[in-house]
């Protein structure tokens, strides 16, 4: 959203964007020409606040701004937001960027906008086989923009800050720390690739978003194995970092062991720095990386075997990290540029408010 918003606005359209008054994405508006309105999904203590509240809150803000579209931007709000928007009779596009079972009526509040837009193939075909309307529902990948993550020379800056002899690989795992990510089959594949090469460092970047006790043990249980043998001293847990694009131009490859994956944006940002990936073939990650673009190494989900066997692949073959790479970029530049998502994403605002017309 962030990425496609200055596009928007370039082209004339004035946007007010309703989203929580505190927290990262609060702060990030501040850059933007757009009117932010509080609104809050979720209660102080994190559960989700009734839904009717929330439609009424929606439906209030609907009618007093007045607008020739609603997007709403992920598929929860899209749930909330469908009904209110045939209510308030205004045009609407509901997000689907998740891969997720839903109930009847979930399929039914989302079944009422005017287009849905699934982040890639994998995700619509799911979402139809639930129940969403085939006609409803256009694919658009999501875009990434191509100078700000670019191939750069690495300064050592991340070397320096953890200790780190300059000869040390470092293994990237970015995403929020939930059994969805699969941290866990990436520290596993990790211990076992441990013997081989003992100068390969693992950063783990992102934190736990859930409160939930299973969540709080998988972080524990995270903890505890990167503290033993045979990973005690070659794991660093990073938490959130603000320059993810930065941050990948210092690492030799990317490990994303997800077991379901819409469309994962940081495959797209790590393509586009032109580092090496290896991921598991799972949700959109094949629209990423297709068989013919020969740019990544897909294996299957929760097999820490195969994921260590291909990261010992290319930790023992600097030339095939660098071949990867360079198809990787190219792979990002040909089909995920954020200009063109941009462009595909107007084209959708003005036949959706055109078919409301």
């Amino acid at each position: 959203m962030l990425a496609t918003l200055p596009m928007v606005c370039a082209a004339g359209y004035e946007v007010t964007l309703a989203a929580p008054a505190r927290g990262p994405l609060a702060g990030l508006l501040r850059k933007y020409p757009v009117e932010h309105v509080a609104w809050h999904p979720h209660e102080e203590a994190g559960g989700r606040r009734p839904l009717l509240a929330l439609r009424n809150e929606l439906a209030e803000l609907v009618k007093r701004v007045r607008p020739s579209l609603l997007h709403a931007n992920s598929l929860s709000t899209a749930r909330i937001a469908g009904p209110v928007a045939r209510a308030c009779n205004v045009a609407s596009i509901g997000h689907l960027r998740d891969i997720v079972k839903l109930s009847r009526q979930a399929i039914a509040d989302l079944n009422q906008h005017d287009r849905l837009l699934a982040v890639s193939d994998s995700t619509r075909a799911f979402h139809v086989r639930q129940g969403i309307k085939p006609s409803l529902c256009n694919v658009l990948h999501n875009g990434i923009d191509l100078v700000e993550f670019a191939p750069r020379q690495a300064t050592g800056y991340l070397h320096h800050n953890l200790g780190l002899s300059p000869e040390c690989l470092l293994a990237a795992v970015i995403g929020q720390l939930g059994l969805r990510k699969a941290t866990d089959v990436a520290l596993a594949a990790a211990a076992i690739a441990a013997e081989q090469f003992p100068q390969l460092h693992w950063l783990v970047v992102g934190s736990r978003t859930s409160c939930k006790p299973e969540s709080c043990e998988f972080e524990s249980r995270l903890r505890a194995i990167a503290a033993r043998a045979p990973l005690a001293g070659r794991v660093h847990f990073l938490g959130e970092q603000a320059e993810v694009s930065r941050l990948l131009n210092e690492c030799a490859l990317l490990v994303h062991a997800a077991r379901q994956e819409p469309l994962g944006r940081v495959l797209l940002e790590a393509a586009a720095s032109g580092i090496a990936v290896i991921a598991t073939d799972v949700g959109g990650t094949r629209e990423i990386f297709p068989a013919s673009s020969r740019s990544s190494i897909l294996v299957p989900p929760d097999d820490p075997a195969a994921l260590a066997s291909a990261v010992e692949q290319l930790c023992g073959n600097e030339s095939l990290r660098q071949h990867l790479a360079a198809r990787a970029r190219e792979r990002a530049t040909s089909a995920f540029d954020i200009q063109v998502a941009g462009k595909k994403l107007l084209s959708l605002y003005e036949k959706t408010i055109a078919r409301q017309t």
